[in-house]
């Protein structure tokens, strides 16, 4: 079934970018947008942008933009259709179904929603089976003794997988799945790649739910409860289309709402951990579920909170053995803290053995920056071998060079000399030392590649000047159509004409080169025929996904003047709104300067070419007076813009 019209245009009447991206990534106010660090691909400094009142996103960075259900789709990976559906149940918009799809469309629906309806099912069936004799003498039984009650399970839709072979395929098929989408959603496996010998992944074991961001059911952990010593204790689902295990983190979405109040998320290891913690009050905890920390991991972690606490159990050879993920924990812009329990203790064990507020106490008395905790773990050796410390020292201004803001590293530099009994200036020139080296290898690779892809495209060194006299017209051409999706309405000072009537006007007998922007000058100049001036508006709600993210790119402004000029400093910075007339008339000169440029350049290259050519002397002489021509019509534009030729 297809979502109505009507129940779309209500999620779009009702939603908020804000509040919808907001429970992705905190977003900072600078000036009229919000800012964070872009959910979709890693950075340090923030250049995802979000307008309130253009209820529009925009990322400098990787390009990626739209309006809230195109988030929803980017964000879950989800079609129109769902995130609509997501952004309905979220606004609590009943949604009302069109008629009924045909064969061929429900044929065509999408693989990964499927999978996603497979898993709801399998969720169900695992949690269900929790009131059967079996599941409560042996899954409940479990539970109850972890001192997970009804309200625990509800809330991480935990279960029991039966002890037969084919328990959920049976159910499964008879609620009407394919047996191949069980299979590519990691429910059941085949034997020997033999499609009639098919039988249940999980079985006889308690299973957890592992739920993507917004809730939906991606995968399963279970674990075994008998002493099988030729099962593993943990089986998992395997990566599918909707499951890629480095991307998730156990608990993320019981957990998101509280990471984001609390501006820190606790890190552990496995399901129980994160249960147990919930059940002490402490519900901004998430997992890892047993497998080392990746970068995908941590920008989940970035979205809600730029603060980590890791908790360690009692084992000092695990703990150096899992330092790593500590920094690349700093790499990735987080603020790192961690926590040791006794030995032979884990979150789970240590919270059931004091109870909740002694368990809490701990947590905030024993949180240690990372440099404290790692001198610390290494304090007994290094005290008594001098090599020992050196190596350690080392190890120290490496984790230290990893994070990218300055200042926190001159604060983690300072302390580290302290607790080292080390000069700072040491700490400081083996960090810049680390730094030095790591923008040279930058620079060098940045270097190949840009060789690489002049290689690909072709371009030798005698032709680069004419291929950036084009680039710059496309750039010159992009700004009018800028101009006129910002202040294309607006009248000018002293005109009884507004500025799209002057820019199109004054373009009239210009050719446009860069399709896309041809196509949107097109549009213009179309509405304004029939007398109407358009604004970005019109353009966003076309339908055109090229002509809507360039829309979206230039409408977006990519930096603000800070408050603080005007209210602290009582600097004035202008704006190019004060003065549209100007503003609109010097883009137009320099967009004729690049148009003249480029003819300039056409009319060069025919006179070198000339001779090969076989022109005519008359032929050659014509073109020396069109390019003579040019130049000048070229420094009367750069006299109008106040271009000093040297």
């Amino acid at each position: 079934m297809g979502i109505s019209k009507h129940t779309t245009d209500k999620v779009k009447d009702r939603m908020d970018i804000e509040e919808v991206i907001s429970d992705y990534v905190p977003l900072k106010r600078k000036g009229q947008n919000l800012w964070a660090c872009c959910p979709f691909h890693g950075e340090k400094t923030p250049s995802f942008s979000v307008s309130p009142a253009k209820q529009i996103y925009k990322c400098f960075g990787c390009g990626k933009a739209g309006d809230p259900i195109q988030f929803v789709m980017d964000i879950e990976g989800l079609g129109f259709q769902e995130a609509v559906r997501h952004l309905a149940g979220k606004y609590g918009i009943e949604v009302e179904e069109e008629e009924a799809q045909t064969p061929e469309q429900e044929q065509a629906q999408s693989e990964r929603e499927s999978l996603l309806i497979a898993l709801g099912f399998a969720r169900d069936f695992f949690v269900k089976n929790l009131e059967t004799a079996e599941g409560r003498s042996i899954g409940l039984s479990y539970f109850k003794e972890r001192g997970f009650g009804p309200e625990i399970i509800q809330k991480f839709d935990l279960g029991y997988a039966l002890d037969g072979w084919d328990s959920l395929l049976n159910a499964a098929k008879k609620a009407g799945f394919q047996e191949d989408i069980l299979l590519k959603a990691g429910l059941i496996l085949e034997k020997d790649g033999d499609p009639s010998r098919r039988y249940d992944r999980f079985r006889n074991r308690v299973t957890f739910t592992i739920h993507n961001i917004s809730g939906k059911p991606i995968a399963f952990g279970a674990r075994i409860l008998t002493k099988d010593k030729n099962q593993p204790k943990y089986i998992n689902s395997p990566e599918t289309p909707v499951y890629h295990k480095s991307d998730v983190l156990y608990g993320m979405f019981q957990a998101k709402k509280s990471i984001r109040e609390k501006d820190n998320c606790f890190l552990v290891e496995g399901y129980t951990d994160v249960i147990s913690m919930h059940l002490s009050g402490i519900e901004n905890v998430v997992a890892s579920s047993g497998t080392s920390l990746t970068e995908g991991q941590i920008k989940l972690i970035k979205r809600f909170t730029d603060q980590v606490t890791v908790l360690y159990d009692g084992d000092a050879a695990g703990i150096k053995a899992s330092l790593r993920g500590i920094d690349l924990l700093l790499e990735g812009g987080l603020i790192v803290k961690a926590v040791v329990f006794p030995d032979g203790e884990d979150p789970d064990s240590y919270s059931r053995k004091v109870g909740s507020q002694a368990f809490q106490d701990y947590l905030a008395a024993n949180a240690k920056d990372f440099i404290g905790f790692k001198i610390n773990l290494y304090r007994n050796e290094y005290e008594r071998d001098p090599i020992r410390k050196a190596e350690v020292i080392r190890e120290v201004v490496q984790s230290i060079a990893k994070i990218p803001d300055p200042i926190i590293r001159s604060v983690y530099s300072k302390e580290a000399a302290s607790l080292l009994d080390i000069e700072e200036g040491i700490i400081y020139a083996e960090v810049n030392k680390i730094l030095l080296k790591v923008q040279r290898d930058y620079h060098r690779k940045s270097e190949e590649v840009a060789q690489q892809q002049a290689a690909v495209e072709g371009l030798l060194p005698v032709e680069q000047e004419a291929f950036s006299v084009s680039e710059a017209l496309q750039i010159q051409e992009r700004e009018l159509i800028r101009l006129l999706l910002n202040y294309g309405i607006k009248e000018l000072d002293g005109e009884s004409l507004n500025l799209c009537q002057y820019l199109l006007a004054e373009t009239e007998d210009l050719t446009i080169h860069h399709p896309l922007y041809a196509k949107i000058l097109d549009l213009f100049r179309q509405n304004l025929v029939n007398g109407q001036v358009v604004d970005s508006d019109y353009f966003l709600t076309l339908g055109d996904v090229e002509i809507r993210n360039e829309v979206i790119d230039l409408i977006t402004p990519r930096r603000e003047a800070s408050v603080h000029w005007t209210d602290k400093f009582q600097i004035f910075i202008p704006k190019e709104e004060d003065d549209l007339t100007l503003t609109s008339y010097k883009s137009i000169l320099r967009h004729k300067r690049k148009f003249v440029l480029k003819m300039m350049d056409e009319a060069l290259q025919k006179i070198k070419n000339a001779h090969s050519e076989q022109y005519t002397d008359e032929q050659i002489t014509e073109l020396q007076e069109i390019y003579m021509g040019l130049k000048q019509v070229h420094i009367q534009i750069d006299r109008e813009l106040g271009i000093v030729i040297g």
